[in-house]
């Protein structure tokens, strides 16, 4: 783990360590990077889903779940 020193806004801390059940500062900032950057991977993904899907039908997507439900032959 690094150490930072970075300038938080008072409120928004105060607000998050509300919520956050006894937790520390160092806590909230941590899980709050957490859920962002887990927050951003998930909308990368259904991008990436969607613009795959653009591509898809209904018969091909028949055949990817039959073979799935199959499992490995």
């Amino acid at each position: 783990m690094s150490v930072t020193t970075i300038d938080l806004d008072d409120d928004a801390l105060a607000k998050a360590l509300r919520f956050s059940a006894g937790a520390t500062k160092k806590d909230v900032v941590n899980t709050a990077l957490r859920e962002y950057a887990e927050r951003h991977e998930r909308a990368a993904q259904r991008a990436r889903h969607m613009r795959a899907a653009q591509e898809w039908d209904y018969e091909g997507w028949q055949e990817l779940h039959d073979a799935e439900k199959r499992g490995p032959e």
